[in-house]
């Protein structure tokens, strides 16, 4: 679980990386920095949702604050 959570991570930095580098480069002209941060939005909702779905099925525990 921990290898997939951190995949997601990665992955949804390079998608932010990615919007940067089109920032930078095309100076608000395309859509393509729209579209890298929407597909960081994407991913970061599926995460969520992932990891409420793993809780939910035991795959994942909670282990509290102490």
């Amino acid at each position: 679980m921990r290898i997939v959570v951190g995949l997601a991570f990665i992955i949804i930095l390079a998608s932010l990386a990615s919007a940067l580098f089109y920032l930078m480069r095309d100076k608000g002209t395309s859509n393509k920095t729209v579209n890298a941060l929407t597909v960081r939005i994407g991913l970061s909702v599926a995460l969520f949702l992932f990891l409420l779905f793993a809780h939910w099925m035991g795959w994942i525990e909670a282990t509290g604050i102490r």
